[in-house]
């Protein structure tokens, strides 16, 4: 069974920083692309940002290039995204996607909040 186990979210105040994990499951997990998806109150969901098997690429939404950095440890079966000067428009649930076999896969999410 596929789980993905999201943490590290939380309270923030503007320019602050945030470290989100992603424990992966069930998968091998190395075979596969990883996503990070965030959800802000009363919008639709927002691709963040991906990395690709090797973790050699990776890919950003405009919105958070030059402040987020995805990367992924293959012992820990666990996918990261590093959040820097945070901005309140940040402020969603995150979440760690896997598409495989034509499905998406979903963590519960973790909350980021971003404000004085």
């Amino acid at each position: 069974e596929v789980q993905l186990v999201e943490s590290g979210g939380g309270m923030v105040q503007p320019g602050g920083s945030l470290r989100l994990s992603c424990a992966a499951s069930g998968f091998t997990f190395s075979y596969y692309e990883m996503s990070w998806v965030r959800r802000a109150p009363g919008k639709g969901p927002e691709w963040v940002s991906a990395i690709n098997t090797g973790g050699g690429s990776t890919y950003y939404a405009d919105s958070v290039k030059g402040r987020f950095t995805i990367s992924r440890d293959g012992a820990k079966r666990t996918v990261y995204l590093q959040m820097n000067s945070l901005k309140p428009e940040d402020t969603a649930v995150y979440y760690c996607n896997l598409f495989m076999g034509g499905y998406d896969y979903w963590g519960q999410g973790t909350q980021v909040t971003v404000s004085s």
